[in-house]
């Protein structure tokens, strides 16, 4: 029986191990999530020193290992050297990447794969305005893949249709409810019963709220028209002359997208019961004006 194997993967993570080689976190089509040892990679002039870089897609050869496989040969396919160069995009990537450890297996993972691929070539190819809608473009897609996407169109208690009042009354804005436990959109009623009913919180869901935060909260009629174009294959409000009827005068559209990132972040990480380190670099990397739209 062949000890070697070929298979088409995205490195995900890169360690040190030893004194020249680098520990690697593939995700791949054939195989799934697999780690495996890049022999000599950190040496000067390595042939595989840059095919072991952050999201380098490579065409694999193989060889198993006791405990871990090595790896032979790598024909690079395909890298995104844009987010290289911007440490937003770089980390939007790095945050996406977290939540595909958090989904992926040891079983064949070609959609995930390639659902990783498309979205980090719209990271790379956004408009600096565009690349925080972006990551939770590709967060909801992740999301949904795994099959816990936000329920976002209906209640999830009471399954009563929610459809967002735009440019409603500004002294007294529409909103609606949002329960991260519950899954999803919840009406204010019911959300109001949730909450009035509560009684002693089971351990699970008690100590993930100490370490998520709240798992219920509010949302606007924006926010809830943004979450709801998530679901569709191509974004459709990134810039900020796509919005003129949701921003008001008191509500830049990428206060909107920072303020869905954040409900979306909190969601999965009380899902995957994981936290998204990448998140602390995204809120100082997305105070900068320059990617305000």
């Amino acid at each position: 029986m062949s000890r070697t194997y070929k298979a088409t993967g995205i490195n995900l993570k890169a360690a040190p191990m030893g004194e020249t080689d680098r520990l690697m976190t593939i995700l791949t089509k054939e195989y799934g999530l697999l780690r495996a040892i890049a022999p000599g990679a950190r040496k000067h002039k390595s042939r595989l020193g840059g095919r072991s870089g952050l999201f380098v897609v490579n065409e694999l050869m193989l060889s198993k290992g006791k405990s871990l496989d090595k790896m032979i040969q790598a024909q690079t396919q395909q890298s995104f050297p844009g987010l290289s160069r911007d440490l937003a995009r770089l980390t939007a990537g790095q945050y996406l990447a977290e939540l595909v450890l958090c989904e992926a297996s040891e079983q064949p993972q070609a959609e995930l794969f390639e659902l990783l691929v498309v979205h980090l070539e719209r990271l790379e190819n956004a408009p600096p305005s565009a690349v925080l809608a972006c990551l939770a473009h590709g967060t909801f897609h992740i999301l949904a893949l795994a099959g816990v996407a936000p329920e976002l169109r209906y209640c999830c208690l009471s399954r009563t249709p929610i459809k967002p009042q735009l440019g409603g009354d500004k002294d007294h804005p529409w909103q609606v409810g949002f329960s991260i436990q519950a899954g999803g959109v919840i009406t204010l009623e019911q959300l109001e019963m949730l909450e009035n009913n509560a009684g002693p919180a089971d351990y699970e869901a008690g100590r993930r709220k100490r370490i998520y935060g709240s798992l219920t909260t509010t949302i606007g009629a924006s926010e809830l028209a943004l979450l709801q174009q998530l679901g569709q294959a191509e974004l459709v409000f990134t810039q900020a002359s796509s919005l003129p009827s949701m921003t008001g005068a008191h509500a830049a559209p990428h206060g909107l997208w920072r303020r869905v990132e954040r409900l979306l972040r909190n969601y999965a990480q009380f899902h995957f019961d994981r936290p998204i380190r990448s998140a602390a670099l995204i809120d100082s990397c997305f105070d900068s004006s320059a990617y305000a739209s």
